[in-house]
């Protein structure tokens, strides 16, 4: 077994010693280790921040420090102040006490949060107006990617990564642009082993807010797949396999069905899905179980998430609590939420799924299913989600050369029911059949694609191949392969 532990090093906590030293005074040796800047005055003399960005939890990214008369930037929440990575110090300090501190320990590598925030422009313009109910607005083309991140990760590795071996896999949002992405993953200019492209799980937020849910068909799912499958073909970097992460909503809720009737069905199909996928799979705590997302009832008060509860608040002030906009948000929320991925991990049928023995219950409420989906049920349970994604993680160890690093292909990409694609490598092929409705769906196959053996699906094993056409069941997936050990 590794270990890859979480690197935060966008910010610290406002309790953080450095920053507590930072915001003592003007000349502490320690004040450019974070970013401070003036106020600025409106025409009447009301005091402003130094630039209108939004912070990624509502809100102003700049918080008013009395005691010094100047506001310092967070990206996130006013208690998580950002580091100036300008600051050559700071920058040390960060290489020794953050990351040789436990690669000493045995680490072998890092989770980089928002690596490529590191570098903001020095500029601090304000950001275009998206969005003119708010004063407020999402200023990422000034703070992602900017001008001296790829020299600070360059800098990083020749200084601690490098003399340790380690594995980097980092979150890289904002950078559709697969030529953006190679810069940082490229292997001829070592910075990242590998990057969590957002596409697949920015799929449905709103453009101007991400809780502003937009509707969405099985087409856009499919081109961000077939975009970042093809992306390293040619090229010397590498990419990664994953649907599910703390910030998101489940993707059994989001990409198939959470109905009863088809859960466990839905979770199956994506776990088929993302094993089938070139790359390194990342699977989130209870993606393997199929947990899903919160209940569509529970109320904004059983939310505990900032980043949900902040945009609730900030919504119901804008709209003076509309009925009608507060339902459209609360829906976001359901789908969308932080929150579906953060609730308790369900372990068993206790109270409060195992997850804790306090009389009083666990930090946040616990799904309403957890007697129907925890691990204790599916341990022993062949047919269950988890014994599954199991069975499909020895699959692609077997098949490694042509599930982990074969060539990608989609099929009627165009097609709104139906995902087919085929993977190759050397003379072994792999077709996957997927149906993403609750309807029985036709699948046509390229003429190409003969003699093909039936290996692996969610409804269960059956013997024959396959011919040129085939109807799949509701939410059913199937893997066929020819060549090799087929």
């Amino acid at each position: 077994m590794r270990l890859v532990l979480d690197l935060v090093v966008n910010h610290t906590s406002d309790q953080h010693a450095w920053f507590k030293e930072s915001r003592s005074s003007k000349d502490n040796p320690k004040r450019d280790w974070y970013i401070w800047k003036p106020p600025r005055y409106a025409e009447d003399g009301t005091r402003l921040p130094p630039t209108n960005w939004r912070s990624y939890f509502s809100g102003s990214a700049w918080e008013y420090d009395e005691h010094t008369n100047e506001y310092y930037l967070h990206l996130f929440a006013k208690e998580m102040p950002d580091l100036n990575w300008e600051s050559e110090e700071c920058r040390k300090a960060i290489y020794d006490s953050a990351m040789r501190f436990w690669l000493d320990k045995g680490v072998d590598g890092f989770r980089v949060d928002c690596v490529n925030m590191y570098s903001k422009s020095t500029e601090f313009l304000d950001a275009p107006i998206v969005d003119s109910r708010f004063y407020e607005q999402p200023a990422w083309c000034y703070y992602a990617n900017g001008p001296r991140m790829h020299e600070f990760l360059r800098e990083m590795n020749e200084k601690v990564l490098d003399r340790y071996d380690a594995m980097t896999v980092g979150e890289l949002p904002h950078t559709p642009d697969p030529k953006r992405v190679l810069d940082y993953v490229g292997r001829k200019d070592k910075q990242l082993s590998m990057v969590f492209q957002f596409d697949i799980v920015d799929i449905g937020q709103g453009g101007t807010h991400k809780y502003h849910f937009e509707e969405w068909k099985l087409p856009v799912l499919k081109k961000i797949v077939e975009k970042w499958q093809r992306f390293i073909e040619g090229t010397d970097g590498w990419t990664t396999s994953f649907c599910e992460n703390h910030d998101q909503g489940r993707s059994i809720s989001r990409f198939a069905s959470d109905a009863p009737e088809y859960r466990v069905l839905s979770g199956k199909m994506l776990s088929l899905m993302m094993c089938s996928l070139t790359g390194t799979l990342f699977i989130y705590q209870g993606q393997e179980i199929g947990m899903i997302n919160v209940p569509k009832d529970w109320p904004i008060d059983y939310y505990q998430d900032i980043e949900s509860v902040n945009f609730y608040k900030l919504m119901a002030a804008k709209t003076n609590n509309d009925p009608e906009e507060m339902a459209y948000v609360m829906r976001s929320l359901q789908t969308l939420s932080r929150d579906n991925a953060r609730i308790p991990m369900q372990w068993d049928d206790s109270p409060y799924a195992g997850f804790t023995e306090r009389k009083e219950g666990a930090w946040a409420h616990v799904h309403d299913l957890y007697p129907e989906i925890n691990v204790a049920k599916q341990l022993d349970d062949p047919n269950s989600t988890l014994s599954f994604w199991k069975d499909m993680i020895r699959f692609r160890k077997q098949h490694s050369e042509v599930l982990v690093h074969g060539t990608f292909e989609a099929c009627d990409i165009e097609n709104e029911k139906t995902f087919v694609f085929v993977k190759r490598f050397g003379g072994k092929r792999v077709v996957v059949t997927l149906n993403f409705s609750n309807e029985e769906q036709e699948v046509v196959l390229p003429e190409h694609e003969k003699g093909l053996k039936f290996m692996v699906g969610n409804y269960g094993n059956e013997e024959g191949g396959m011919g040129e056409r085939r109807r799949l069941r509701p939410w059913e997936g199937r893997l066929y392969m020819a060549g090799g050990e087929a």
